[in-house]
């Protein structure tokens, strides 16, 4: 399979979650144009996306949308649970935790950690609280994949440190810095300072862009 843009997996997301929508509203097949009209895209930029993962629906019958969104749903992983550990429980990694959505998705938080003594060994929301200091150690011990963290900045970089060096590879990062970590791990970044600024640029500069 040909290299896959960041934009196009973005994209996807989107898909999936039209296609969510059109299943409860008892939608049986659904062409591209509805779903370029309903995410803001072109046709074409639909059967493109698509065509990078097979051949899918019928010319003139559009797509099947249960058979759609099962098959997106394998293409982003989520027909199957992934061990998820928190560290930092703060307002953001709190918030996160209470996030409903995270296990219907598939992604189990299992682990949280925290360097809080009046947290640690304490119930949050269903889940113990582990102490920080033996965060390798349990990311191994409960085939942690993915680790979200939710720490101040000048924590966050000894943190990613020691979860790489447990042989997780996938990161989801909440704090506002530049993270450095090696070429076989995989590093998103929510910024979300940056995304507000995003939008403060787009209500100063209203008919000056196309799209936010």
């Amino acid at each position: 399979m040909r290299k896959i843009s960041e934009s196009t997996i973005h994209r996807l997301s989107l898909y999936y979650r039209t296609l969510v929508s059109l299943q409860r509203e008892r939608y049986i097949t659904v062409s591209s144009r509805e779903l370029a009209k309903r995410d803001k895209l072109t046709p074409a930029q639909v059967r493109k996306d698509l065509s990078f993962f097979g051949s899918f629906g019928t010319r003139g019958l559009g797509y099947p949308v249960n058979e759609l969104k099962d098959k997106i749903a394998s293409i982003l992983g989520l027909n199957r649970t992934w061990n998820v550990a928190l560290v930092g429980v703060g307002n953001v990694g709190s918030a996160l935790v209470s996030y409903k959505e995270f296990p219907r998705q598939g992604f189990v938080i299992k682990k949280i950690f925290d360097n809080d003594q009046r947290k640690i060994g304490k119930n949050h929301k269903g889940i113990l609280v582990s102490d920080v200091r033996n965060l390798a150690k349990e990311l191994k011990e409960d085939r942690i994949e993915i680790v979200v963290l939710a720490v101040p900045a000048s924590a966050a970089q000894s943190v990613v440190d020691e979860v790489v060096s447990a042989g997780v590879h996938t990161i989801l990062n909440f704090a506002p810095t530049n993270l450095k970590v090696p070429d076989n791990v995989v590093l998103r970044t929510v910024n979300m300072a940056m995304e507000l600024e995003h939008l403060s640029f787009a209500l100063s500069n209203r008919g000056k862009i196309k799209e936010l």
